[in-house]
């Protein structure tokens, strides 16, 4: 994918980006994660009901490119997660749960510890934002969702 070093240094949250966090780490992550998420009987069945099969490499893409701009700054995403996801009936804590186990497991599998981190970092902190934004769009409380922390997994 990408095999030329960055030239420039990023930080995010005051750390410099590692290396080893490059365009071909992001693409494993991705494509890792959404192969267990197709096999897993509790999330599968929701992704492949918004999903048509022909429809995922072009997925898989939009999220490599969500990734890539989330953490190594390219820009490359332009579009609105949140509205695919407030569409989907009945989705709650348990899948959010089991979605960001899956992320875990993939990006423990893939990446050094401090990368790993950071992929969990965002992922969590996505987690909860859709989380609210669900029980906003459905008139429920806010209030009483609290964040799902990486220990509690």
């Amino acid at each position: 994918m990408n095999d030329t070093p960055r030239t420039s240094t990023i930080v995010i949250d005051g750390v410099p980006l590692p290396d080893r966090l490059d365009e071909d780490l992001v693409h494993a992550v991705v494509h890792g994660f959404y192969d267990k998420i197709r096999a897993d009987e509790l999330l599968g069945p929701i992704f492949y009901s918004v999903i048509p099969p022909e429809a995922w490499p072009r997925h898989l893409a939009k999220m490599c490119d969500f990734w890539s701009s989330l953490l190594l700054r390219t820009g490359r995403y332009d579009g609105r997660p949140m509205p695919a996801h407030l569409a989907i009936p009945g989705i709650g804590e348990e899948h959010f749960r089991r979605w960001l186990t899956l992320f875990r497991a993939t990006v423990n599998d893939l990446c050094p510890p401090e990368i790993a981190s950071l992929f969990m970092d965002r992922a969590l902190r996505i987690a909860h934002s859709f989380r609210m934004a669900i029980a906003f769009s459905r008139g429920e409380s806010t209030m009483d969702i609290e964040p799902i922390y990486e220990h509690t997994l």
